[in-house]
């Protein structure tokens, strides 16, 4: 019998797309979701905010036994994104266990930044 992996809910504190870039690579971050079920996976990200209402029900459909590596600044909700060099943070929700890990490159020095950490996952 199979096993559902992963969970429905996984939270990112800590976003930020940095505001510059240097030389070819663009400064951004990515939302990493995996989906071992072979259903189709329908996400729906809520960005929070310090200043302002979240940004709310961005759905994203994952296909079943694929990968997909979401730009935070692809996010779109009625025209409004997530903007530049503001701190933010990511609920992710699943109607079926996915697992989430998070990436941000910073290109703003010439000595490029990666960092990826896995989200944090919820009940």
């Amino acid at each position: 019998m199979f096993q559902a992996r992963g969970e429905k809910y996984w939270y990112i504190p800590d976003g930020f797309i940095p505001p510059d870039s240097t030389g070819a690579l663009t400064s951004h971050e990515s939302v990493c979701v995996l989906n071992c079920s072979s259903e189709e996976a329908l996400i729906r990200f809520t960005i929070f905010f310090e200043d302002r209402e979240p940004l709310e029900d961005i759905l994203v459909v994952v296909q079943g036994r694929r990968t997909k590596h979401i730009r935070t600044s692809s996010l779109v909700k009625e025209g409004t994104s997530i903007p530049i060099g503001v701190p933010y943070a990511i609920e992710v929700q699943s109607d079926i266990a996915i697992i989430v890990q998070y990436s941000r490159l910073d290109s703003t020095q010439a000595e490029n930044t990666l960092m990826s950490t896995m989200a944090f996952p919820m009940k």
